[in-house]
């Protein structure tokens, strides 16, 4: 997020004298993107932020990779997976490539820390409320919430007694960030836009740690490795500038409509090198008198399309199984869109209540075993099962 922030205590000055009441001084900690030319943020640590006192090795989940060979469209029910745990260390991995890793995550506890080295993180929460806590501070996580987080951000995830947090983590290499084409040179939202500031949520309020040798899993290029912190990370009295956490609600999305269909570039949100993200949520259909108001079967020549189903229905798989929880994948070199008999069912209809999260990769994307075990075999043959019930 581009925009500067200052929350707790900071000096006048940055880069100047800033002393604690003891005397001592508060360690300040410079995190920037793209050499420190991109945003940067400053925090103020009680104590030296890289003060290590052992560095492990961490058995981290299976995260092996395979093509999707032969090449398929696949049903992924999410819901099938027998997942709990820690949001972190329990996540299973879905998709990925070299640009992205697509995971699920059903949090029964508070996680242990984290921070990905390689990349920005963008969660959203399915469903369950929690909090996020880091070093910028908290944020408050409920149904429908996007949480973006920096790269290196030690951060953790905690659970509402009671409850559990089902996630979807999109896992960058390199930084996500609203289109550029939604913002002004300067960094505001544009006019027009369908979000903007007023529905963008930052850390306000700093959370503080306790003990010493405190471990932080750190994702790597290589895997996974955890860092055992003399002081817990959590020491911050204040920080200021334009790199930090932030989220916002697929509800507070103002969807763009129009006579006609509207191609899924309406709906982005989010870009990141190698993917962009999009959602669809409850709005008008398309209002010319002779629509047709979903989309037509077409091949994203240059794109994986990865559809999570979040909430209400799946009006164009009607007939599949494809529901709440379902993550279709239609890679690039097969057409796809209605399934037989939604096109006709749509006919008149004036609204959509869906809410869905798009990831649509530059580069195919590999398999992970969690998604083998809870695919769907039957799913690329429903638009030919279905041509016999297409008027039922």
């Amino acid at each position: 997020m581009p925009h500067f922030t200052r929350v707790g205590e900071v000096p006048r000055k940055r880069h100047t004298v800033f002393r604690q009441p003891d005397g001592s001084l508060y360690r300040e900690e410079l995190v920037g993107e793209d050499g420190f030319v991109g945003d940067t943020s400053l925090l103020y640590h009680r104590h030296p932020p890289s003060a290590l006192t052992a560095i492990e090795a961490v058995q981290g989940p299976d995260e092996t990779l395979v093509p999707n060979d032969p090449m398929a469209p696949l049903h992924l029910a999410l819901h099938e997976l027998p997942l709990k745990g820690d949001a972190v260390l329990d996540r299973v991995l879905l998709l990925g490539n070299d640009d992205l890793l697509i995971s699920y995550a059903v949090a029964t506890t508070d996680s242990t820390l984290h921070k990905n080295s390689v990349g920005d993180e963008l969660v959203y929460v399915e469903s369950g409320q929690g909090v996020f806590e880091s070093t910028f501070g908290r944020l408050e996580v409920a149904e429908g919430d996007y949480v973006v987080v920096p790269t290196s951000t030690i951060h953790r995830w905690t659970v509402a007694e009671g409850d559990e947090l089902r996630m979807l983590v999109v896992s960058a290499v390199g930084h996500i960030d609203p289109p550029a084409r939604y913002l002004s040179a300067r960094g505001q939202f544009l006019e027009g836009t369908p979000y903007c500031e007023l529905d963008v949520r930052r850390p306000t309020e700093l959370v503080t740690g306790e003990g010493t040798d405190v471990g932080v899993v750190v994702r790597t290029r290589t895997g996974l490795t955890r860092h055992v912190h003399r002081h817990h990370p959590f020491d911050v009295v204040g920080w200021h500038g334009g790199m930090y956490p932030w989220s916002f609600n697929i509800a507070d999305f103002e969807p763009v409509t129009g006579r006609l269909h509207q191609p899924p570039p309406a709906h982005q949100i989010l870009e990141a090198p190698g993917f962009v993200v999009c959602n669809f949520v409850p709005r008008l259909l398309d209002y010319h008198p002779d629509a047709v108001p979903i989309p037509p079967f077409h091949s994203n020549v240059d794109s994986d399309e990865v559809l999570f189903y979040a909430k209400g229905s799946a009006t164009t798989r009607r007939g599949t199984g494809v529901g709440v929880g379902s993550i279709t994948v239609h890679p690039a070199g097969f057409i796809h869109g209605p399934h037989p008999g939604n096109v006709e069912r749509a006919l008149g209809q004036e609204r959509a209540d869906e809410y869905q999260v798009m990831v649509d990769t530059h580069r195919p994307l590999l398999v992970g075993a969690a998604a083998r075990r809870c695919a769907d075999a039957d799913y690329p043959f429903t638009w030919a099962r279905l041509e016999g019930s297409a008027g039922a």
